[in-house]
C-alpha cells in the first residue's frame, strides 16, 4: 500500500518538522521514554512537560474533570521534577531520534532566562515559554498577561540562548495579538496559540468546585473556535510563524488551524483521549485529506484563509 503522495514536511522558526503535528506540552511528557514513544508513533515533534527551578508535587487531587469528548478541565498545578532532574529525560527521547523542543516556566524574566540557558544545554531543538498556564500563582499567564512582562521575559530568554524561542500565549486577554506582538519585539521566533481557557465546574452535591484547586483550564474540542480566532488574529498581526493549539482531535481540524495562519499545531487532549497512536493516524488523514483537495504540500495551506480577506482599509467584521 502506497503512503499519501502530499508533502506534509513543513518549517516553524528553523526547525525542520516532518509533519505538522507537535505533541503538546503537559500531555505525555514526564519521561524521555514517553516523548520518544510519541515521536516514534509518528509525531513531527516533542515538547516536554514545562520545567521550573525547583521540583514542584502540583495539587492534590482531583485535578481533572472530564466532559465526554469534548474536553478536560485540568488544574495540575504544573508539577515537574526541576530543572536538574529533567536534562536525563531529554536525553533519553533525544536519543531516539525525537526532535525536542523544551518547555519552560518561571516568575520573572531572570527565572525563565535562567531555565532557558540551561535547557538549551541538553541540546533541545528549541525554547517554548509557558507564559499562558491558567491555574497557577505567580505564574503562567498572571505573567503572560501583560505586554511588557511578555516582551521582558522573551527578550531575557532571547539574550541567553541561540536556539528559536516560543512564546506560548494565554487567551484568557481582552488582545492576544498585541501579547504576540510584545513577544515578537522581545525577540520570539514564534508564537504559540492557545494555552487553555480558565474555567470552573462545581459538584452540586458536595456544593463546592470538582477541582482541588477551584479554577481549572479548559482544553480539547470545546475550545478549538477560539483557538482557530486566536491563531488567525496573530497570523495577520505579527511576521513571525504561529503554532496552533486548541482541541486538533482529527486532521481536518488540523487543516482548520493551517488555513488559518498556523505552521504547525500541538496536539494534546487527542493524546489523553486515544494514546500516542493518534498521531500516525494524524498524519496518515491529513496525507488523504490534502490529495483529496489536490494540496500536494503542508505549505500551501499556510494562511489561505487569509487570501479572501478585505482589502486594507475595507470595513472588516469583528473577531
Amino acid at each position: 500500500m502506497h503512503g499519501p503522495v502530499a508533502d506534509l514536511s513543513t518549517r516553524v522558526a528553523g526547525l525542520e518538522l516532518r509533519n505538522p503535528f507537535l505533541l503538546a506540552s503537559g500531555i505525555w511528557g514526564e519521561t524521555g521514554e514517553s516523548l520518544r514513544g510519541a515521536y516514534e508513533a509518528g509525531a513531527g515533534g516533542v515538547i516536554t512537560k514545562s520545567i521550573g527551578r525547583e521540583p514542584r508535587t502540583g495539587y492534590p487531587n482531583p485535578t481533572v474533570e472530564m466532559y465526554d469528548r469534548w474536553g478536560f478541565l485540568n488544574a495540575m498545578g504544573l508539577p515537574n521534577p526541576g530543572i536538574a532532574e529533567y536534562p536525563r529525560e531529554i536525553a533519553i527521547a533525544r536519543g531516539g531520534g525525537a526532535l525536542v523542543i523544551g518547555s519552560v516556566f518561571g516568575h520573572d524574566a531572570e527565572e525563565f532566562a535562567e531555565l532557558g540557558a540551561a535547557l538549551t544545554e541538553t541540546g533541545v531543538a528549541a525554547l517554548e515559554l509557558n507564559l499562558s498556564c491558567p491555574h497557577a500563582e505567580g505564574l503562567g499567564s498572571e505573567v503572560g498577561s501583560d505586554p511588557s512582562a511578555v516582551e521582558d521575559i522573551t527578550r531575557a530568554v532571547v539574550r541567553r540562548t541561540k536556539l528559536p524561542v516560543i512564546a506560548k500565549l494565554t487567551p484568557n486577554t481582552h488582545d492576544i495579538v498585541a501579547l504576540a506582538q510584545a513577544a515578537e519585539r522581545g525577540g520570539a521566533s514564534a508564537i504559540s496559540a492557545i494555552n487553555t481557557l480558565r474555567g470552573l465546574a462545581i459538584d452540586v452535591r458536595l456544593q463546592r468546585p470538582t477541582l482541588s484547586h477551584g479554577l481549572g483550564g479548559l482544553s480539547g474540542p470545546a475550545i478549538k473556535p477560539v483557538g482557530l480566532a486566536c491563531v488567525y488574529q496573530v497570523f495577520r498581526g505579527v511576521r513571525i510563524p504561529v503554532i496552533g493549539v486548541g482541541g486538533i482531535l482529527t486532521a481536518d481540524d488540523a487543516l482548520e488551524y493551517l488555513l488559518a495562519g498556523a505552521r504547525a499545531v500541538e496536539v494534546g487532549t487527542a493524546v489523553a483521549l486515544d494514546g500516542i497512536r493518534v498521531f500516525g493516524t494524524l498524519v496518515r488523514e491529513l496525507g488523504r485529506r490534502m490529495d483529496e483537495l489536490g494540496v500536494r504540500r503542508v505549505e500551501d495551506l499556510i494562511g489561505a484563509a487569509h487570501r479572501s480577506d478585505p482589502p486594507p482599509g475595507a470595513p472588516r467584521d469583528p473577531l
